[in-house]
């Protein structure tokens, strides 16, 4: 069996920057346990796989250990691919997920998907996090992503967190934020839970830090940008229950995978 195998940059105008996402169309859905042993022989932090189904996509997303219930980075890419590589469609791609319904529209050279508004809740204080982060947040929220809220760009920059703690945390992930120097905020995310110990730009994320950040600035739509090593810029607008995130992709590599 050959199934055409695609590595998109997401999040990015240019090339070795952004968040690298594998793409795999499929004709029907394989076992689990292929889809999985594909996605940790990636070894990316996520890979998309879709199967046309009417006027939609299924899509679902893997890291090199789990498969996720909501995946940014990944869903841009695979929109990317359909839009501007296969070009089956010039209009709006509709998904269904595990998340529901997400729609990804052209907006000129980039692409707007439309996602879940994920409210962060106040979480109480945590030595543990502090001691695997190595520094102390001024604010610790969540939605099942842990939000560790510092005072500026560069205290989040300068964090260099203990995995193997970070992991041992009760939480899917952890993110650091703060406002940005140039930006409306900034991020890193950390994620060793489920095999990605730093994700280079995760949408999901901006889920959860885009109604954050929309109360804490009083203006719905913000510049966001994840300070990774690779970093990613990401346009987000609230919209009552739904985050609008606006981003650019660039592909990569494309192949075949031989079953």
């Amino acid at each position: 069996m050959k199934i055409p195998f695609y590595q998109i940059d997401a999040f990015t105008s240019r090339m070795f920057s952004g968040n690298p996402a594998g793409v795999c169309p499929l004709e029907s859905w394989l076992p689990d346990e292929t889809l999985q042993a594909i996605a940790a022989e990636n070894n990316l932090s996520e890979t998309a796989f879709f199967v046309e189904n009417g006027d939609h996509f299924d899509l679902r997303w893997f890291t090199p250990t789990d498969e996720v219930d909501l995946c940014g980075h990944a869903t841009l890419a695979t929109a990317h691919l359909l839009i501007n590589e296969l070009e089956i469609t010039d209009g709006t791609v509709h998904f269904e997920t595990r998340s529901g319904r997400l729609s990804v529209r052209p907006v000129g050279p980039r692409l707007e998907m439309d996602f879940p508004a994920l409210p962060p809740e106040p979480w109480p204080p945590s030595a543990d996090l502090d001691d695997a982060m190595g520094a102390k947040p001024q604010e610790v929220l969540g939605h099942a992503k842990c939000i560790a809220v510092y005072e500026n760009e560069s205290e989040v920059r300068a964090l260099s967190p203990h995995m193997a703690k970070v992991e041992a945390l009760p939480y899917k992930g952890v993110v650091a934020t703060a406002p940005g120097d140039t930006v409306d905020f900034v991020s890193r995310y950390f994620a060793p839970k489920i095999g990605v110990p730093e994700d280079p730009v995760t949408g999901s994320a901006h889920c959860v830090l885009t109604p954050y950040w929309a109360k804490r600035l009083g203006k719905d739509s913000l510049e966001a940008r994840q300070i990774s090593k690779r970093g990613g810029a990401l346009s987000c607008r609230l919209r009552g229950d739904r985050v609008l995130l606006t981003g650019q992709a660039v592909k990569y590599l494309e192949g075949v995978i031989e079953l």
